[in-house]
């Protein structure tokens, strides 16, 4: 396994690299009604070629009904609806299910709230050309997070530190939800017997392509805090995950020959 940090400086108007095939930004939502015209409009103007797959988990503000409108108006749209909300990991992997089904080769993971900046994506996507997974990084050089307090970030580089340690992983930012995966890695990885479904999602899907020998590769981007809506992070759901991170961890020392 390799993990390299990318530096790419092409302008947002590229084109999907041929070689990539048929790529998909997968977009979960829940309560996003404002958002979501935003950053689809954002996404496919950053890369026309690209599909959006919007998935929603009954979302009380009628995000799903908005999101079913903006697919009837552009065919590259489409919308998964599932049954309730059951955590962000279950709605990246019900996604990336039917992703792989239609026969996507690259599936992408981005924020609805528009803190994924699709204007960077091609980036990520030239990255991908050498790579088996692509993380778009705050915590490498080049990396910014704009208006979070001093806090919020403490508590993101102070995470990703202890997952570092604790499941002895190489890369920077392993919470980061801003990623392109080839189909490829997440058959090798299993992606069907993905259970995380929270917040340690992110780490879990690093966690298991660094194990599967894969080659990631992060790119500095720009992270910046919604301006409209509410957060779905607490400390409650940070603190799930890192309990999640200490017994993966311990687990691995258990398993460690002596």
């Amino acid at each position: 396994m390799r993990v390299g940090i990318g530096h790419f400086e092409r302008g947002p108007t590229l084109s999907i690299p041929l070689a990539l095939g048929r790529v998909v930004v997968v977009i979960p939502t829940y309560n996003e009604v404002e958002n979501l015209p935003l950053i689809v409009a954002r996404v496919r103007a950053a890369t026309p070629e690209a599909d959006v797959l919007v998935v929603d988990d009954s979302s009380p503000d009628g995000t799903g009904e908005l999101a079913d409108e903006l697919a009837e108006k552009d065919s590259q749209i489409q919308v998964l609806h599932r049954a309730g909300k059951d955590g962000l990991g279950a709605a990246y992997i019900a996604g990336f299910q039917k992703a792989i089904a239609d026969g996507y080769d690259v599936m992408v993971e981005m924020d609805a709230d528009g803190s994924h900046r699709p204007e960077e994506l091609p980036r990520l996507l030239e990255a991908l050309e050498g790579a088996d997974l692509v993380i778009g990084s705050r915590w490498v050089k080049g990396g910014k997070v704009h208006n979070w307090p001093r806090s919020r970030e403490a508590l993101s580089r102070g995470g990703n530190a202890y997952a570092g340690l604790m499941l002895r992983l190489k890369i920077n930012d392993a919470t980061a939800g801003y990623r392109a995966f080839r189909r490829s890695t997440l058959e090798k990885i299993g992606i069907d017997e993905v259970d995380s479904r929270g917040y340690c999602f992110q780490i879990d899907m690093a966690m298991r392509t660094v194990r599967a020998g894969l080659h990631v590769v992060e790119v500095p981007i720009n992270f910046v805090e919604r301006e409209i809506g509410d957060s779905k992070m607490s400390g409650n759901i940070i603190g799930e995950a890192m309990w999640r991170v200490t017994q993966w961890g311990v687990r691995d020392i258990v398993k460690r020959p002596r």
